[in-house]
């Protein structure tokens, strides 16, 4: 029955009638399809998976939508008036490419979600920290009175936003969901960083980084990390640019200063808030919080507000996130760090009165982790490696430590009790995806804490 459907809605696009077809029915799909069939368009959604749980669910309860699963005819991507994919489909898929060629236009959520928005926007993206600071900035509206939106690649879909009718909207924007972004005008964006991730998808270092500067493309004011090579080079001298850094600021940026045997959280030569009254640890939290603060004043939120939240934000699950501290070995759980700049950020932003015991692994994604290995070798005792890339991880370090290797998380939790001696702390960062062993990365944290507490 949906095959006939199928057939005889693309021959009505062939009549001058058209239908908007919507590639992948993960959560940001779901998003997709609700918010063009409330808006009357005909949907055609697709799906590589035989398999689908929501597909009944989905049919029964939004009317005229049909789903097609499993192989897909390419007339369907040729014959539509529009293509919007979830940030998980290539948009170098063959299909789509073909689709292109013949005019079709290729959108994603954000997209849809620019066309439609009239508050202002916050866009954040980078290889790491961004959900970090995403969430914080979004703290720091709230505690400004502000009724704010905050989500994108982290929690609400931004289709789902839309439903709250806020006064400003604080996304955080994944390289994938910025490929089909054209629309998008941030009252302020920023890089946060690059480093090497998701090079199975992309052409090398510069092709990721190019893709991730498409934020600042129509922004109002764009935010910058000064100590990121990359990000520096993105810098439009025609912008209102500000900027961030670890080291002393500009007169215009915000950076740190020793002040009084303090650091100091700054804006040029003006002390906004000790780092030692930040409840984010390390110093890589830090300049989240710099980036956070810089976003939020180019935004026109009010300083009190921003240094009362930066006061009380705790910073999120499975990012560097302590766990129990017992026999005096501490605990940490960065489950989120799923490429090896995060985990380098992690290394060198914990701090211990010893050295730190890493256990690291699981899906590459042909990534390059010779990165890792100055700071392995100056701040780690060892390494306990996991999953199905444990091996290339190994290569890379290239025995600057001793590596151990695991057969489960249990098992690796168990190998770093025995290797860590006291003053040590132990730090699940595996600079790798995990859906080799787990459903996703809060799920190998989880199994990590528990591990952890049945350990102690």
């Amino acid at each position: 029955m949906a095959i006939c459907a199928v057939k005889k809605m693309v021959a009505e696009n062939n009549s001058g009638k058209s239908y908007i077809l919507v590639v992948g029915l993960g959560v940001t799909g779901v998003s997709v399809v609700e918010f063009l069939i409330a808006r009357g368009k005909k949907v055609i959604a697709v799906d590589s998976r035989e398999d689908l749980p929501v597909k009944n669910e989905l049919e029964k309860r939004l009317q005229g939508l049909i789903i097609k699963t499993g192989v897909i005819d390419e007339d369907l991507y040729i014959n539509a008036e529009q293509i919007i994919v979830s940030p998980g489909v290539p948009v170098s898929k063959s299909e789509i490419r073909k689709a292109v060629a013949q005019g079709v236009e290729v959108a994603g959520d954000v997209e849809l979600f620019a066309r439609e928005v009239s508050a202002p926007v916050i866009a954040i993206t980078g290889s790491n920290g961004k959900s970090t600071v995403t969430t914080l900035v979004g703290e720091m509206a709230r505690k400004a009175g502000i009724s704010v939106g905050v989500g994108g690649n982290l929690g609400v879909p931004v289709l789902e936003l839309l439903k709250q009718d806020a006064e400003l909207y604080v996304l955080e924007l994944s390289s994938f969901q910025l490929e089909t972004l054209y629309s998008l005008q941030p009252v302020a964006a920023t890089v946060l960083n690059i480093s090497p991730d998701h090079m199975d998808r992309y052409n090398d270092i510069n092709d990721y980084a190019m893709t991730k500067q498409r934020i600042y493309k129509q922004a109002k004011n764009i935010v910058v990390n000064r100590d990121d090579n990359y990000v520096k080079k993105m810098v439009d001298a025609e912008k209102n640019v500000t900027g961030f850094t670890v080291s002393v600021p500009g007169i215009n940026d915000f950076g740190l200063r020793d002040i009084d045997n303090k650091t100091w959280l700054c804006k040029g030569d003006q002390k906004i808030i000790a780092e030692s009254d930040l409840r984010i640890g390390g110093r890589h939290n830090t300049s989240n919080a710099l980036a956070a603060l810089a976003l939020g004043e180019v935004a026109g939120l009010p300083m009190i507000a921003m240094i009362e939240a930066l006061r009380e934000f705790g910073g999120l699950p499975h990012r560097s996130q302590w766990v129990a501290g017992k026999d005096d070995i501490d605990w940490y759980n960065d489950s989120k760090g799923t490429n090896a700049g995060a985990t380098l950020a992690a290394i060198n932003g914990l701090t211990s009165k010893n050295k730190l015991v890493l256990i690291a692994g699981g899906l590459a994604k042909d990534a390059d982790f010779t990165i890792l290995k100055e700071a392995v070798k100056n701040k780690v005792r060892c390494v306990v490696l996991i999953g199905r890339d444990a091996g290339k991880i190994e290569h890379d370090l290239d025995n600057v430590v001793p590596v151990y290797h695991a057969s489960s998380m249990e098992n690796a939790v168990n190998v770093a009790a025995d290797q860590a001696e006291s003053g040590d702390a132990v730090l699940l960062s595996p600079a790798c995806a995990s859906f080799d062993m787990f459903n996703n990365y809060e799920h190998r944290g989880e199994v990590f804490v528990r591990a952890v507490e049945k350990l102690l």
